[in-house]
């Protein structure tokens, strides 16, 4: 629905290319030319841009000036156009969801999910948490030159336990299946539940560096970042919500350069569904909404549960104070990834990722910066290897848009087609 406009009408001019060759895009070499570039480096965009892809990966990327086309090259015409690369949800789920419920986890409903990230032009997911053997098994099979759906990253079961022994232990269990990351949970859902000992969490985050992987904290509390950092934490993935951030937290966090996920449409998620949200008349969202889903969230009786959730209040309030973290920490200089949380029920992926991005401008970044965030950034903070960027070596995950996200970061959702490994995304 979203993607394959281009290549459903010809709209653009194709030279050297007929729409219905397309598919075989890794067939030999393929040139975007003519558009804006944002390569995700943060670099100023390159004007009347030229792309080469071979096999998959970029081959070179530069102004026309300076790009010879191999001859062989089947060249897609992209003037007026902005390219820039795949996002990248340095935090979300996949698998386990369907409509509403959970519990449908399946190498099916995963191939459906990376599929509709893909249409929304995140070609890359880090499913921080929940992850069962079929997920490993397609991140295990996703360094092709045929693949035409979202990447996905895994982190296995969140950590917990209640000694050290039983932590480390179950560390290395995920470890041994392969894990990418580590995640465990610092939190107590708002007073509901008890949080884990220190030592619990020093333990987890110890024994994942033994096992040379990054740890991933799920945190809300300010005095619990700084308890996380001091211990070793890796990636803060949510936003300290509780508290304005203070200098201590900031010269934790860039003494050894860890990442900050916001994860701000998380926080959208618990109390949107109060009453019917504007995005729910949003084109661009209803292009691949479920309307039996649509209609249950729309019920009164859901909606009345959520308006009289003490919890869903105090999200509201902490998505305020989420997003005047953002604007200090980014400030400050702190490496900030976009992710969403999206994946469990109502929180809708591929939408929720753009508009992560429409929130971290309105908190006070740049477009560019926000975008950023979503790719270069992201891929560096995750230790996502040739991705990420449009730069030489790199696979080729890109989106082309019809108008410039850095004029007006909303023009996100005028996708036109996505690509990954030099292939377009199919229409749904």
């Amino acid at each position: 629905m979203l993607t394959f406009r281009l290549l459903r009408n010809c709209g653009l001019s194709l030279v050297l290319l007929a729409c219905p060759l397309l598919a075989g895009a890794n067939d030999g070499n393929l040139a975007f030319i003519g558009a804006t570039l944002i390569d995700g480096t943060g670099s100023a965009p390159i004007e009347n841009g030229v792309i080469v892809i071979t096999d998959g990966r970029i081959r070179a990327v530069g102004p026309a000036s300076d790009v010879t086309l191999p001859e062989d090259a089947r060249v897609i015409d992209v003037s007026g156009k902005t390219i820039m690369p795949g996002l990248i949800n340095a935090h979300g789920h996949a698998g386990g969801t369907l409509g509403l419920e959970t519990g449908h986890y399946s190498r099916a409903n995963l191939l459906r999910q990376l599929g509709l990230y893909g249409r929304y032009g995140v070609t890359t997911v880090v499913s921080l948490g929940d992850d069962e053997e079929q997920g490993f098994a397609l991140r295990d099979e996703q360094a092709r030159t045929d693949l035409d759906y979202a990447r996905l990253f895994v982190a296995g079961d969140v950590i917990s336990g209640d000694s050290v022994a039983e932590v480390r232990s179950a560390v290395n269990r995920v470890a041994d299946l392969g894990a990418n990351f580590i995640k465990t949970r610092v939190d107590d859902n708002l007073g509901r539940t008890p949080k884990p000992a220190p030592e619990i969490v020093a333990a987890i985050i110890d024994q994942a560096h033994i096992r040379r992987l990054p740890a991933a904290i799920h945190l809300y509390y300010l005095e619990d970042a700084k308890a996380v950092l001091r211990a070793g934490g890796d990636i803060i993935a949510h936003s300290i919500r509780d508290l304005p951030v203070d200098q201590e937290v900031i010269d934790l966090i860039q003494a050894r350069n860890v990442c900050y996920i916001p994860t701000l449409t998380r926080e959208i998620s618990t109390f949107v569904y109060e009453s019917e949200p504007e995005f729910f008349s949003d084109p661009f969202f209803l292009a691949e909404a479920d309307p039996a889903v649509l209609d249950e969230l729309r019920s009164p009786e859901r909606q009345s549960r959520m308006r009289n959730s003490a919890a869903a209040q105090q999200y509201k309030v902490a998505l305020d104070t989420a997003m005047q973290n953002i604007a200090r920490l980014n400030t400050a200089g702190v490496r900030i990834a976009m992710g969403t949380d999206s994946g469990p029920p109502a929180r809708f992926q591929g939408y929720f990722e753009h508009m992560e991005l429409w929130l971290m401008v309105e908190a006070g970044m740049t477009p560019m910066e926000a975008i950023t965030a979503a790719t270069g950034v992201a891929a560096r903070c995750m230790n996502l290897d040739g991705l990420g960027t449009l730069e030489p070596g790199n696979w080729a995950d890109l989106i082309v848009l019809g108008e410039n996200p850095l004029t007006d970061i909303e023009n996100t959702r005028s996708i036109e087609s996505v690509w990954i490994a030099g292939n377009p995304v199919p229409d749904s």
